[in-house]
């Protein structure tokens, strides 16, 4: 279970402060010659990853490439979708990535989405 942040996209974004090994600001070229500005954060007990992009939002394909970039392939990170109440919307092309730390997250059987190749 590691979080990484990948040194060789990090940037210096104005107004953000400049990170270290777990924090920061990134702009990561996907394989379809996209890219996605990303902030990364690991405060509060929890590890975070707010992934936009100028034109919409990520796709799914865009989010796991992300996720494999940010965490190992065995971690489990969960996409929120809480009471409308909590919501905040301070970028309409922005999905966020989490995981809480030290803590291991209840998954469904994968039988209840489909059958496994």
């Amino acid at each position: 279970m590691t979080f990484k942040c990948p040194d060789k996209y990090r940037v210096q974004l104005p107004g953000y402060p400049a990170g270290d090994e777990r924090n920061g600001c990134f702009i990561v070229p996907l394989k379809h010659q996209q890219k996605l500005r990303i902030i990364a954060s690991d405060g509060l007990g929890w590890e975070h990853v707010s992934v936009s992009r100028r034109d919409r939002c990520p796709t799914w394909d865009e989010m796991c490439q992300i996720k494999a970039l940010f965490w190992d392939e065995d971690d489990c990170v969960i996409q929120y979708h809480p009471p409308r109440s909590e919501y905040v919307n301070n970028h309409q092309n922005c999905l966020h990535l989490w995981r809480p730390i030290g803590v291991s997250l209840p998954m469904p059987p994968s039988i209840m989405v489909g059958f496994k190749d």
